[in-house]
C-alpha cells in the first residue's frame, strides 16, 4: 500500500479522507493534531446581553470569508 502524505492535503481534504477511510487513524490523529493547533476566538458568553448579535455577526463574518476563498 503506498504510503499517504497527509501533510500535502488542506484540513478540509484531510477531514474528507478521514469520513471516507474511517479505519486510518493515522488520518484522524493527523487531522486532530491540526485542529488542536488552530486557535479559536471567544465570540461570546453565555450571560452576554450582546449574545445574538454577536453570534449573527460571527457567521455572516465566515460566510463571507468563505464566498472569498
Amino acid at each position: 500500500m503506498n504510503q499517504i502524505d497527509y501533510s500535502k492535503m488542506s484540513d478540509e481534504q484531510l477531514k474528507n479522507y478521514f469520513l471516507a477511510h474511517r479505519n486510518h487513524s493515522d488520518a484522524l490523529s493527523t487531522y486532530l493534531q491540526r485542529r488542536k493547533q488552530h486557535k479559536h476566538e471567544i465570540i461570546a458568553t453565555v450571560d452576554d446581553p450582546d449574545f445574538d448579535d454577536k453570534i449573527a455577526a460571527a457567521i455572516k463574518a465566515q460566510i463571507d470569508r468563505d464566498r472569498s476563498n
